[in-house]
């Protein structure tokens, strides 16, 4: 469903707090969290994100006050669909993150028909396919497929749709697999999970700061200029999907192409420099990814999601 637009800061931060309660149902704080909650902040120009994981983590915040500030029924059918994402990321639930989603459900009311559309939306997404033998190409064509995917990415955050944020993580999977594939190696979504995090890339993270864009205002102001701070937050989500695309490429690329013995540390030490890297060059790439955003819609991005379809 399309994030609505809202002008109450009330709703936008109890949207927040329901993506982070997901965020950290699973009883892990990682790393990626943290850094996503504080590059939040600083693009919102406060401590919001930060303040509320706070009261979160210390038990001062709790989902029901949370709940009770989305009394539209749409909303509250948003932030289960988003919630639902955030702990499906990877493509599977823990235990932990069940009985989370259990409680959410009921605090919100939701019958079990508007329930059942949710759960087969986020699971048609999270839980693709892996295809072996897909048609990868040469290791020397990946510099491109990188580049094609990320591209992809960072229009996929131009999209109003929660889907568009959803599929990019499985958009992410899909490229390592690739890279993997065009080295011999052939993985599933277990061993590209691992790679993910050993990098350290957050999964469950990226799609709450995604979300966090599509419906946080005054994201992007410092970086506006002439654009509103809707335009200004697109564009900004957008470079963040390109460059984390790229840098999992290109790190996949050394990984598989060395053997895979590279350690964790090596991994993240390449991870940022790359990272930096990709959005100096997202500026020259825009009018491609605007021109592949007005391609997407929900049905092409889940043919591509399902193999269907080329990126």
């Amino acid at each position: 469903m399309q994030i609505p637009e809202t002008e109450s800061s009330e709703t936008n931060e109890s949207l927040l707090a329901i993506c982070l309660f997901a965020a950290f149902s699973d009883g892990e704080k990682s790393e990626s969290e943290r850094e996503t909650l504080q590059r939040l902040s600083e693009e919102l120009g406060s401590e919001d994100a930060n303040a509320i994981a706070r009261q979160i983590l210390m038990g001062k915040l709790k989902l029901q006050t949370v709940v009770s500030a989305l009394p539209d029924q749409q909303q509250r059918l948003l932030a289960y669909e988003m919630a639902r994402s955030v702990c499906e990321a990877g493509g599977s639930i823990s235990p932990d993150e069940e009985t989370f989603l259990t409680e959410l459900r009921g605090l919100l009311a939701l019958n079990a028909a508007e329930i059942r559309v949710v759960d087969n939306e986020v699971d048609a997404i999270s839980k693709f396919a892996i295809v072996p033998g897909a048609n990868i190409p040469p290791p020397t064509d990946l510099d491109a497929m990188i580049l094609k995917y990320s591209i992809l990415n960072g229009a996929l955050e131009l999209l109003p749709e929660t889907l568009a944020t959803m599929a990019i993580v499985p958009m992410q999977m899909k490229l390592v697999h690739g890279i993997g594939k065009a080295h011999g190696v052939e993985l599933n979504r277990s061993n590209i999970k691992e790679f993910l995090a050993t990098a350290g890339i957050g999964l469950g993270s990226q799609i709450v700061e995604g979300f966090a864009r599509k419906f946080m205002k005054g994201l992007g102001k410092k970086l506006g200029g002439g654009l509103g701070g809707s335009a200004a937050s697109q564009v900004t989500g957008s470079a963040f999907s390109f460059a984390s695309t790229y840098a999992i490429g290109q790190t996949a690329v050394k990984y598989y192409a060395g053997g895979r013995k590279l350690t964790a540390a090596d991994m993240k030490s390449m991870i940022e420099p790359l990272t930096r890297q990709a959005r100096e060059i997202h500026s020259k790439y825009l009018p491609d990814i605007q021109e592949r955003a007005k391609s997407l819609n929900p049905s092409s991005i889940l043919s591509m999601i399902k193999g269907n379809a080329a990126v």
